[in-house]
């Protein structure tokens, strides 16, 4: 394993390295933060940890949660999906010599956040989230794993000092789902079940039980801690203040170089030592990494790729984003080239695919993976327009002859080809000409349509460019698989449907005043009603790296030199161009400022990927162009809100700081699949 510099001992004390407070220090995929015991970055940057299944933790780097998502157990009670807050801290307090030390850090009302930083020295990410503490000059680490598709967590504990110590641990728990806030009241059953070495809490009678396994002493108390603030929540215009319940304390002496540990389990324990649930966990991790000889920014994006997978449960599937993202299915096709088949992971592949096929309905996949907690849903014809380049690129490594292209994946991508060819209901039809048409029926027909309540911020009616490209492609899939299956008629009938869209996508699509395509038009043209939208977007290049023979090369050229001058940030691409009416280059403000922000100008990490595609397939044979490709990309991968991971957007004006969900898996998908496949690093 390849990590950051570690502590050099002596006796048990700790010798300062070089570097400076908040430095990030990394040699491989893992990263190592040193902090001094200072506030930044131990309150600014957060990490992220996965278990396979929906579960998750995740806070700062000193573990004071500036978000309600955040928590040391993020529990998935549906997986992956049903997510709640289980258990949010273990509060620690060390004591021995006769000193005591809080190791905790939280922000209360008007005061400065508890000084747990103050003693924490270094945090690393290699590969489990591990603190270590300089208390008195001696050294004390703790480690966190979540037990591989349980909701279960793993805390580890080691002091280095000459003598015992004794380390209480009080753990809070809001129970409660992630984008609630929990407040005190008097329905918390009081009631603690005492095993040997396992305690049993059950506050809330329609959640499962809390079983926590120890090797100490467990001190009854319960009750509530109170006023708890989170930063992000209270910059946002959210509600930021929360209470939490605990029933008591556990007291664990620790002997010296001598790992304790505290299980905790939703609805039961793993049946097997914690050291050994550490270890697979860590195993697991280590595993992701390619690695020395793959380049640094493959190796740190396949481990970013694998916490968005969530393969160890009956549902496999992709998160879309953390914290608050669930498994959305058009970010999850968007992104499954990268996150799975870039990394040669063909049968997760065809998992995630088969959980999403079983979810259509009618000929179309739902906006989002169905859960306990969600009403019906509706459908996504983007999505399932997605779908069919996701199995595109499944065929291009299985051939069409794999079985499950053909037993699985071919009927139902027969029927929703039907569906979009059929007429206007449910939101989506083929027009007389041969395009693809949306309506507003309430259902999210494009990625970048947005609302601010009932305030339409980014229309995009009609016909929108990308999805006639999606829609040549997905008719051309269907007339190879019929050929190469038997199905002659269909084959001919998926042939014609894609000559017929893109000759009118050609005849229509090309704005000769900007040089650039229109990003929508009408239905019809050629009448009063008629209309066009030759706002610039990004939308044009996508349709560009999906489907080129949309284009001739000069309009190609065109697209990418607009794209370049217009729309190219080191964090990604603008989703509108700056001299556009409309333009808000900064996602800032309330939830309706941002929301109304949210396309107008802010830069998608992810569309770095259709931007190295559309250029390789004007200029394949450019090494220059590819060794600049290469550094757009890895410009890209720095300096993250969560140590290792790609977050969602960023504003269109500098210096660009990331904005939207911290980690985001179309992000990481589409900058792993540009790297390895598109760019062969």
């Amino acid at each position: 394993m390849t990590e950051g510099p570690r502590d050099q001992e002596r006796g048990g004390e700790i010798a300062s390295p070089a570097g400076s407070a908040g430095s990030s220090l990394r040699d491989g995929p893992f990263r190592c933060v040193e902090t001094y015991g200072e506030l930044e970055p131990a309150t600014g940057l957060e990490w992220l940890h996965t278990n396979g299944a929906g579960a998750y933790a995740m806070s700062t780097v000193a573990l004071m949660h500036t978000r309600r998502t955040h928590g040391v157990l993020v529990a998935a009670l549906d997986p992956p999906l049903d997510r709640h807050v289980m258990l949010s801290h273990g509060e620690m307090a060390l004591t021995f010599g006769g000193r005591s030390f809080r190791l905790s850090t939280h922000q209360f009302p008007n005061i400065a956040p508890t000084p747990g930083y103050r003693n924490l020295r270094r945090f690393c990410q290699d590969p489990l989230p591990h603190w270590i503490y300089d208390l008195g000059g001696v050294r004390f680490e703790r480690r966190i794993a979540l037990v591989r598709g349980l909701n279960a967590v793993v805390l580890s504990y080691v002091w280095y000092g000459a003598e015992p110590a004794v380390l209480s641990i009080s753990p809070l728990m809001p129970f409660r789902p992630i984008h609630s806030l929990m407040r005190e009241h008097g329905a918390m059953i009081q009631r603690v079940s005492l095993r040997q070495g396992e305690v049993e809490v059950q506050p809330m009678a329609h959640l499962p039980p809390m079983v926590f396994r120890h090797a100490g002493v467990f001190v009854g108390s319960p009750d509530w801690w109170r006023r708890f603030e989170y930063a992000v929540e209270r910059e946002s215009g959210a509600d930021f203040v929360e209470d939490m319940w605990t029933p008591g304390t556990f007291d664990v002496e620790l002997a010296p170089g001598r790992p304790a540990y505290l299980v905790a389990g939703v609805g039961g324990l793993p049946d097997r030592a914690p050291e050994e649930l550490m270890r697979d966990t860590e195993r697991h991790e280590l595993a992701q990494d390619p690695g020395p000889e793959r380049p640094r920014s493959v190796r740190a994006l396949s481990v970013a790729a694998e916490q968005f997978c969530t393969l160890d449960c009956a549902r496999p599937s992709v998160i879309a984003g953390y914290p608050s993202l669930d498994a959305i299915t058009r970010d999850t096709l968007v992104a499954l080239p990268g996150l799975l088949l870039a990394r040669g992971r063909i049968a997760a592949a065809r998992e995630v695919l088969d959980t999403l096929v079983r979810h259509q309905r009618r000929g179309l996949l739902p906006f989002r993976l169905p859960s306990s907690e969600a009403g019906p849903l509706p459908s996504a014809p983007d999505a399932t327009l997605w779908l069919f380049e996701a199995v595109r690129e499944l065929v291009e490594r299985v051939g069409v002859d794999d079985e499950f292209v053909r037993r699985r994946l071919f009927p139902f991508l027969c029927r929703a080809f039907a569906r979009l060819r059929s007429g206007r209901r449910y939101g989506v039809w083929m027009t007389a000409e041969g395009l693809l048409a949306n309506s507003l029926d309430g259902v999210p027909l494009t990625w970048m349509d947005a609302r601010v309540g009932d305030r339409i911020v980014t229309l995009r009616r009609g016909l929108a460019v990308e999805q006639q490209a999606l829609w040549t492609r997905a008719a051309n899939l269907v007339e190879r698989l019929a050929a190469a299956y038997g199905f002659a008629s269909l084959a001919t009938a998926a042939a014609r449907t894609a000559a017929r869209a893109r000759a009118a996508f050609r005849e229509r699509f090309w704005c000769n005043e900007t040089e650039y395509p229109f990003d929508c038009i009408s239905e019809g043209s050629g009448t009063a009603e008629s209309w066009a939208d030759a706002s610039v977007r990004p939308n044009a290049l996508i349709a560009l790296a999906v489907d080129p023979s949309l284009f001739d090369g000069w309009q190609s050229a065109a697209i990418i030199g607009r794209v370049r001058d217009d729309l190219l940030t080191p964090r990604g691409l603008r989703s509108l161009a700056p001299r556009e009416p409309g333009y808000r280059g900064h996602y800032e403000g309330g939830p309706a400022e941002r929301d109304g922000s949210y396309h107008q100008g802010t830069a998608w990490t992810h569309l770095l990927g259709c931007y190295v595609r559309a250029n390789l397939r004007l200029s394949p044979q450019d090494p220059g162009l590819r060794q600049e490709l290469v550094r757009c990309i890895e410009g890209a991968l720095d300096d993250g809100l969560v140590l290792g991971q790609i977050a969602q957007l960023a504003d269109g004006e500098a210096p660009h700081r990331f904005r939207g969900a911290t980690a985001q898996a179309w992000a990481v998908g589409e900058l792993l699949r540009a790297l390895v496949v598109d760019l062969g690093c």
